[in-house]
């Protein structure tokens, strides 16, 4: 599988980001990959985040650097370059701090949807959607879209949940580690 057309892209579109001190998240497939550290599959394109309020901005500059702009709707903006697609969703923050896309309800964004730490695959550097987002995003994806879950979605919601868990389980584990040390401390300051 040749993902480095769209590896490519996708460093090319953050160094545009950087440039103009923005951020931007990758979610979808790319963003499963990018948790995992390795590439699962082939991608058609390549789902990424950014906020609203930076649209007009990233826009003028990504068409500057020869991206042809296709509008897809309020909330969304499709790129192509080099025959590679790449899709930004923008969300807006709330008044009381929720995060929401698309005049779309079932599409809830979880709280820690858009962490600031970055994931390095293949050389690529980003931010990348939690993977409590990608799970809530994939259960609503047949009431949002109407159609049925594709086998890929089945086998990136099992990919997702196993990446939730070795979290849940180092969390702990550090979580442990710190108690054993305070126990320890307290133990010896006696």
């Amino acid at each position: 599988m040749d993902s480095k057309p769209q590896l490519l892209i996708l460093k090319e579109i953050q160094d545009i980001v950087s440039a103009l001190d923005l951020k931007i998240w990758v979610r979808g497939g790319w963003a499963i990959d990018f948790h995992l550290g390795r590439i699962t599959r082939e991608h058609s394109d390549l789902d990424l985040v950014a906020w609203i309020k930076h649209r007009e901005l990233l826009e003028k500059e990504l068409v500057r650097a020869g991206y042809k702009k296709i509008p897809v709707s309020e909330y969304q903006t499709d790129f192509l370059k080099k025959d590679v697609d790449a899709s930004i969703v923008f969300v807006c923050l709330s008044d009381n701090g929720e995060i929401f896309a698309n005049s779309f309800p079932e599409w809830v964004w979880t709280k820690g949807a858009l962490p600031d730490r970055q994931h390095t695959l293949e050389g690529v550097t980003s931010r990348v959607l939690s993977p409590q987002q990608l799970l809530q995003e994939k259960e609503v994806y047949e009431q949002g879209t109407g159609k049925k879950l594709r086998p890929k979605d089945r086998k990136s919601i099992e990919m997702i949940k196993k990446i939730i868990e070795k979290e849940v389980k180092k969390r702990l584990s550090l979580e442990r580690v710190v108690l054993e040390k305070n126990a320890l401390y307290t133990h010896f300051k006696k």
